[in-house]
C-alpha cells in the first residue's frame, strides 16, 4: 500500500513516501505530489523523507526528475540501501544530497572499552565496537573522523577505519572492528606486572605519532586552539599572569608534526598482537607540550581533587597512574634526570590547567561548591607554575642543563641512552662522547665566564638510523671554535702548543663540524654518518 503524506514548515516542503512506487501507481503518486506542493510552494526546498519506501523504479524517478525542474533543493534523507543503490546507480546521489537511513544499534550492557573527548566507545559483539559520540547532530563530526583517520593511517599511524554508521538512542555511533580488542587501561588494571611492556608500546606509539610530518593544511593548529583557551583566562586570572600565559602559548614555534590531542591508555587498543590508536577526531598538529598537557590531566590532574576520578575514569588508582605517567616521561624524554623530566612536566601543567579551568568554568564549575574548590586548586597551582616558568619550548631530542662541568654526568647519560636506542655501533658511540664531552667541557668552563647559563644538548636521528647529528646549544660569548687553527701532531711533545687538541680530536672523531651564530645562541652542529662504504 502506498501513501504519500506532505507538510510545509519553516519554507521547506517535506514529503513522506512510503510503500512501492512503479509504473503501475507512478502517475497517481506524482499527482498526490501535486496537490501537496501547489503553486506558491513549487521554488521551495524539498525533503524527501524515504524511511518508509521499499521500492523504487525508473517511473518513480522520473518524479524526482521533474520535480527537481522546479524545485531544484531536493535532500532525499533515510534511504534504505536498496533504494540509495539505486538513486546512486542512477546518478541522483551526483544531482543532489541523498543520505542513507541508519542501522539501529542499542548498548545497553555493553562494555565501555574506551573514552574521550567527544564520545564512548562499546564493544557490541567479540569482533566490533561503536563509538557513540556525545553530540546527537555528530554526522558531521563522523565524517572528520573517518577522514583524519584514513590520513593517519595513509601516514602510517596503525589504526581502526569506521566502515558503518549507525543510530544509537538520539545520537549517532561509528562501527568498527576491533578484533578481541583490550585497552592498555584494562591491562593496567587487570595485569600490572605488564606496566612496563605498556609503557614501551605507549611511548613507541606516542613517538611515531610525533615524527610524523603531517602535509600543511591537512589537520588543525593545536596552537590555536590553545591560544583560545589561554584569552579565555584573561578574565580568570590577575592581569600580569593572565598576559604571561598568553605570550608562553604565542611563543611556541609552529611544529607540522601530528600529535593525538586525546592520548591516554583507553584510547590504545591491543588486538592480537597489534597495537592500535584510537578515537581520532582530535587529530591535530603542534608541538608536544600540548599533547603532554592533555596526558598530564587524564592521568594526574583530573584527579588531583578527587582521587577517585581516576578510577571511575582509566579503571585504575591514582599510585598507578602517577608510576606510569612518570616512567612514560622517562621513555618519552629519554632520560631519568628528574630535574629535566620536573621541568618539561611544570611546561605540560602550565597548558593543562589552563585547559581544565577553563573547562570546568564552562560547565558551571563556580555555581558549585566543589567546583570552586577545584578550581582554586588548579588556578592557584598554575599561578605557581608561571612564576617560574619562562617558556613552555623544550626539545624532546634534547636536554638543558645548567653549564657546569658536574653536570657532564647528566649529559652523557643522556646522550648514551639516545644512542643506545639506534643501531649504532659501541666505537660510533663512544667517539660521539667523546666530542660531546669536549665540547660541553669547553662550553662549561668559557662560555659564560665568569658567570654562568644553561647548555642544550640534542641528539637527533634519521628514521633508517643513516645518520647522527648532536646539536650543542648555548647563549654565552659568540665563539667559533672552528677556527682555532689544528695543533701540529706531528711535533715532539715538548714542542706542542697547550690547547687546541680538544676541538681538533672532535673534527677527527666527526665526520661533519659546523659552527653559526643564530639568534643570540653558539649552535654547534655534529655529524656522524652510519651507512658509508
Amino acid at each position: 500500500m502506498n501513501e504519500i503524506k506532505g507538510e510545509l514548515n519553516n519554507n521547506q516542503v517535506t514529503l513522506f513516501l512510503s510503500g512501492h512506487i512503479d509504473s503501475g501507481n507512478a502517475a497517481s503518486v506524482e499527482q498526490e505530489v501535486q496537490q501537496i506542493i501547489t503553486e506558491d510552494a513549487k521554488t521551495l526546498p524539498v525533503l524527501i523523507d524515504a524511511q518508509d519506501l521499499q521500492y523504487i523504479s525508473s517511473a518513480g524517478l522520473r518524479i524526482i526528475l521533474r520535480l527537481r525542474k522546479t524545485n531544484a533543493n531536493i535532500h532525499i534523507i533515510n534511504a534504505s540501501p536498496e533504494v540509495y543503490e539505486i538513486l546512486d546507480m542512477t546518478g541522483f546521489t551526483q544531482m543532489m544530497q541523498i543520505d542513507k537511513a541508519y542501522r539501529v544499534v542499542s548498548v545497553e550492557g555493553c562494555e565501555v572499552i574506551g573514552q574521550g573527548a567527544n564520545g564512548t566507545i562499546y564493544r557490541i559483539d567479540r569482533d566490533n565496537v561503536v563509538k557513540v559520540y556525545n553530540n546527537a547532530n555528530a554526522l558531521e563530526e563522523i565524517q572528520h573522523e573517518r577522514e583524519v583517520a584514513r590520513l593517519a593511517l595513509v601516514l602510517g599511524i596503525p589504526t581502526a577505519i569506521s566502515y558503518d554508521v549507525v543510530r544509537v538512542g538520539d545520537s549517532y555511533g561509528s562501527v568498527f572492528e576491533l578484533l578481541d580488542a583490550k585497552s592498555f587501561s584494562k591491562i593496567l588494571a587487570t595485569q600490572p606486572e605488564r606496566m612496563d611492556w605498556c609503557v614501551e608500546e605507549y611511548v613507541d606509539m606516542l613517538k611515531k605519532i610525533h615524527r610524523t610530518l603531517v602535509p600543511k593544511g591537512d589537520l588543525p593548529d593545536i596552537k590555536e586552539t590553545a591560544l583560545g583557551w589561554a584569552r579565555f583566562m584573561q578574565d580568570h586570572l590577575p592581569q600580569e599572569y593572565g598576559q604571561k600565559l598568553l605570550s608562553l602559548v604565542e611563543a611556541v614555534p609552529q611544529d607540522d608534526h601530528m600529535i593525538h590531542g586525546d592520548y591516554h591508555t583507553k584510547n590504545l587498543e591491543l588486538t592480537g598482537d597489534e597495537v592500535l590508536l584510537i578515537d581520532m577526531d582530535t587529530l591535530a598538529v603542534g608541538h608536544p607540550v600540548f599533547e603532554l598537557a592533555s596526558m598530564y590531566n587524564a592521568f594526574i590532574g583530573f584527579s588531583e581533587y578527587d582521587n577517585n576520578t581516576i578510577k571511575e575514569f582509566q579503571g585504575f588508582d591514582l599510585e598507578t597512574s602517577k608510576t606510569f605517567w612518570n616512567k612514560v616521561l622517562c621513555a618519552y624524554l629519554n632520560t631519568h634526570d628528574e630535574e629535566t623530566i620536573r621541568s618539561i612536566e611544570d611546561k605540560a601543567r602550565i597548558v593543562g590547567y589552563t585547559r581544565m579551568i577553563r573547562r570546568s568554568i564552562r560547565r558551571q564549575g563556580l555555581e558549585t561548591e566543589d567546583g570552586r574548590a577545584e578550581i582554586k586548586l588548579w588556578t592557584d597551582k598554575l599561578l605557581e607554575l608561571l612564576d617560574r616558568t619562562d617558556s613552555l619550548y623544550f626539545d624532546r631530542n634534547g636536554i638543558t642543563v645548567e653549564a657546569k662541568v658536574s653536570n657532564l654526568h647528566k649529559i652523557m647519560d643522556f646522550v648514551e641512552g639516545r644512542l643506545q636506542k639506534t643501531s649504532c655501533p659501541m666505537n660510533v658511540i663512544m667517539q660521539i662522547n667523546v666530542a660531546v664531552e669536549e665540547i660541553f667541557t669547553n662550553v662549561s668552563s668559557y662560555a659564560y665566564a665568569p658567570g654562568t647559563g644553561n647548555v642544550t644538548v640534542g641528539v637527533y636521528t634519521e628514521d633508517d638510523n643513516s645518520e647522527i647529528t648532536i646539536k650543542i646549544i648555548d647563549s654565552g660569548q659568540p665563539y667559533n671554535p672552528l677556527t682555532k687553527e689544528d695543533p701540529d701532531i706531528t711535533l715532539p711533545a715538548e714542542d706542542r702548543q697547550i690547547g687546541g687538541l680538544g676541538i681538533y680530536l672532535v673534527k677527527q672523531v666527526m665526520d661533519e663540524v659546523k659552527y653559526e651564530y643564530k639568534e643570540g645562541c653558539n649552535v654547534l652542529e655534529l655529524k656522524k654518518y652510519l651507512n658509508e662504504n
